[in-house]
């Protein structure tokens, strides 16, 4: 008995002591590892990479940049069916244990010593909480210190931090494949939906996904995906979160995606998106744009955007089309599967309804031609094979742009068509309605151009389009593109004259005109469009609306470059203009954005604007850090509440650039030219529009730039390679640019009444003979006008000609009803008739 007691003391003692040695073992172990851990206080202030959007005016989404697709959602904001997916797929305990599942290690311990020796990766044992601690504080090696480093974070993570603020950690940064980052922008990018849209099957397919998303991707492993997906269903209906009703129904849900594009999704706005893009780039720099979480609100206008776009390309392709058929894109051996050898070719992605076509087979009267196959989200082609039918109509624009065939027009399909050629098609319509399975030829055109489309009361960018195509060409070519504005500039010039003493009915000579332009340049000689042809005596407002040349090389003769240059500077079309008289006819360079400016200052009674995209910019917090809208709002905040105090006012301390009521005369001679001028064509929207063609020397840049009382638009059309547009009218801005924006003004304006251009006070509006400028007799209303004067000046009796002067450099007075002689030239400095 003795010995026995003896034994078990013995026994107790060594177990004692084997006790003590392994709590020693593991306190050592923990303080070995627990050394060198990463401190888990960051977590606190965690500010995960955010991606930042862009939106429409009206709140569309325009754009998403990011590095790490993540839209950071409170768990307050997340629905209760997504958050228990989650908890079935990976630690349906986690409101229970303290940071570790000690029965899941168990399970993992015992299923690595019957792997042992298999290569098998060991089954992990990770906690949300554990996985939150890997995926912020660790690294993903395998190993067992990296497991007990994880375990120690995880206990001393569960005791600073609520369960709710860790599995918030967790759902926001979790990586769930195609570039989502997170249960909110993953409900976005797999099916299109906000999380409180998604349904069991869908909320289980996302919480299947965090340990090998790849592995489970909806095409590429779509069985096993759909397993993974069931899996989770049935844990919801094993710990009785969801019936067992809905569990079958959840089941038998297909899994279908909608993968979301990654780039701009109002159609039409890639230009524009583009451009927001630099824009906060430059603010900000590249990590707050992609990780950011910034939210943009733009002053993009989707509807107007789409109707700019519209009208640009159809007259570019109007235009292009015009100069012939130029060929096919590449031809393509049709024998085989010609699906799967289309869709190898990069066709346009932005050129809607436009499809890419291959020729199957040929007739006089039609070609049948096979679509090119979409792909799925694992980049497999569609095996699905469309045709259709190009008839004859749908070819008889595609004239030879070469050749002995050259100008001819097409009598059989044939003729232009052979099998193999990959062209563009687009639906035929007749009579405005399409025609069934029937298609037109397309091409994409080689001439460009831009425009953009302004409100000129604030300066707010509603539209731009940068070229035909952003998918064929990311050049803005509203922004980027420096071309000569042409004859659109010469309203900058008036304006200057008109600010400092001209009036419309300022008389001009239009006449022949040497300048010297000295140090071996060489004789300059002007002319009008018209050339051999002029009218003498002429008004500025005639002079305007005709566009002369030497009227306005005369004129900025008699007021002087330097202050041209001014306004022109003012105004923001040139930063500097150099003081050759070639520059008062559009000889500089500039863009279409800053020409639509320089028009608005004009539409809105001269006061400045400042281009922008932008109109407001939020941080991650919802605090506004950009606002484009400066103005004063007097009266705004009322923190006493409404006591019939005087309503707020917007105070308005923008620059003045110029008079209001030289910009109401301006603009009175642009709606001149609409009338009766250049751009007679515009005058068929039958409502307020004034405006100006430009037409470069060469005709290498057509123009437009103009304004209703409420948008402003500047249109050019160009080669990319300056090069002739072609000859006579048929190459003016007149025939190119304006008929552009008489179809967008069309549909801009279709919905907004007649409403005139405001009339400043001070101005006053006098009855004038239309051809001299003179004021109208009594009862005289045949070839008059009313004209806009500023007090202190009115229509003369009898006026002082620029350009005719007597032999001591005084202006002669000319008599109304007589001409001066307009047969001598002399050279510049003389003060004679030149």
């Amino acid at each position: 008995m003795r010995l026995l007691v003896r034994f078990l003391g013995f026994l107790f003692a060594a177990g004692t002591v084997v006790f003590l040695v392994a709590v020693a073992g593991v306190a050592g172990a923990i303080w070995h590892f627990s050394k060198d851990l990463p401190d888990y206080s960051q977590l606190q202030d965690y500010e995960p990479p955010v991606m930042t959007r862009v939106h429409a005016a009206d709140g569309s989404l325009l754009g998403e940049y990011a590095k790490e697709r993540r839209l950071y959602l409170p768990i307050q904001a997340v629905p209760k069916l997504v958050i228990n997916a989650f908890l079935a797929a990976e630690d349906k305990n986690f409101y229970e244990h303290g940071g570790v599942d000690y029965s899941g290690m168990a399970r993992a311990a015992l299923l690595y010593v019957q792997n042992y020796g298999s290569n098998r990766r060991p089954q992990g044992a990770s906690t949300i909480t554990q996985q939150v601690a890997k995926n912020f504080l660790l690294t993903n090696e395998v190993s067992f210190s990296r497991k007990i480093k994880e375990a120690l974070l995880a206990m001393r993570i569960e005791r600073a931090y609520s369960k709710d603020k860790i599995l918030e950690l967790y759902l926001n940064e979790i990586y769930l494949g195609l570039g989502a980052y997170g249960i909110a922008a993953a409900s976005l990018v797999y099916f299109d939906k906000s999380v409180n849209e998604l349904t069991i099957a869908e909320a289980s397919y996302l919480a299947s996904l965090p340990k090998a998303p790849a592995a489970l991707h909806p095409v590429k492993n779509h069985d096993r995906a759909v397993e993974r997906r069931n899996y989770v269903i049935d844990r919801l209906q094993e710990n009785g979160w969801i019936k067992a009703s809905d569990a079958d129904k959840a089941r038998k849900e297909p899994l279908l995606v909608a993968n979301r594009a990654n780039s701009t999704h109002t159609f039409a706005g890639e230009y524009f998106a583009e451009e927001v893009r630099r824009d906060i780039f430059e603010r900000y720099g590249e990590k707050k744009l992609y990780e950011g979480g910034l939210s943009v609100r733009t002053t993009l206008d989707p509807k107007i955007q789409v109707e700019a776009r519209k009208t640009m390309v159809a007259g570019l392709v109007r235009y292009d089309e015009e100069q012939g058929y130029r060929g096919p894109i590449q031809k393509l051996d049709v024998s085989g599967d010609w699906g799967v050898k289309l869709a190898d070719i990069k066709s346009l992605s932005d050129v809607s309804p436009w499809q890419m076509a291959v020729v199957l087979e040929t007739s006089d009267q039609s070609a049948r031609v096979g679509f090119q196959p979409g792909r799925d989200l694992g980049g497999a082609v569609s095996k699905e094979r469309k045709t259709g039918l190009v008839s004859l109509d749908g070819v008889k624009w595609a004239k030879a742009a070469a050749g002995p065939a050259k100008g001819r027009t097409p009598t059989a399909v044939s003729q232009v068509l052979s099998p193999g050629d990959v062209i563009y098609v687009d639906p035929l319509f007749k009579d405005g309605n399409p025609v069934d399975g029937q298609y037109r030829l397309e091409q994409i055109p080689e001439v460009s151009g831009a425009m953009v489309v302004m409100d000129p009361n604030t300066g707010r960018v509603l539209a731009m389009v940068g070229g035909f195509s952003f998918d064929q060409s990311q050049f803005n070519r509203a922004t980027q593109a420096y071309r000569q504005p042409g004859s659109s500039f010469k309203p900058i010039v008036y304006s200057s004259a008109l600010d400092n003493g001209y009036t419309p009915s300022t008389q001009v000579v239009d006449a022949p005109i040497e300048i010297d332009q000295g140090q071996g340049g060489g004789v300059w000689r002007p002319e009008n469009f018209s050339n051999g042809k002029y009218l003498g005596p002429t008004t500025l407002r005639n002079a305007l609306r005709l566009s002369l040349n030497t009227v306005t090389v005369r004129l900025a003769q008699d007021i002087g470059m330097p202050l041209i240059s001014e306004y022109a500077r003012r105004f923001g079309v040139y930063d500097e203009l150099p003081n050759y008289l070639s520059y008062a006819l559009g000889a500089g360079e500039t863009t279409a954005v800053r020409m639509v400016t320089a028009y608005s200052m004009l539409a809105n009674g001269g006061r400045r604007v400042k281009p922008t995209l932008i109109d407001r910019i939020q941080d991650r917090y919802g605090h506004t850090i950009f606002k484009h809208d400066a103005r004063e709002c007097r009266g705004c905040e009322a923190p006493g509440g409404w006591k019939n105090q005087p309503e707020p006012q917007l105070i308005d301390r923008r620059e003045q650039v110029l008079d209001a009521m030289t910009a109401y005369q301006i603009t009175s001679m642009l709606e001149g030219v609409v009338q009766a001028g250049t751009a007679t064509v515009v005058k068929e929207v039958g409502k307020p529009i004034a405006g100006k063609t430009g037409t470069t020397n060469e005709a290498k840049d057509a123009w437009f730039v103009g304004f209703s009382p409420d948008v402003a638009v500047a249109i050019y059309m160009g080669y990319d390679k300056p090069r002739p547009l072609g000859r006579g009218n048929a190459a003016t801005g007149g025939h190119l640019a304006a008929p552009i924006a008489r179809d967008f003004f069309k549909l801009a304006l279709a919905d907004k009444p007649a409403t005139p251009f405001k009339i400043p006070a001070g101005i006053k509006l006098i009855r004038v003979i239309a051809k001299t400028g003179m004021r109208a007799g009594p009862g005289e209303t045949g070839g008059t006008i009313l004209e806009a004067f500023k007090p202190g000046t009115a229509p003369p009796d009898n006026y002082s000609v620029i350009g005719v002067a007597d032999a001591d450099g005084s202006r002669t007075l000319i008599p109304q009803g007589t001409s001066p002689d307009a047969g001598s030239i002399m050279r510049p400095g003389t003060g004679g008739l030149y």
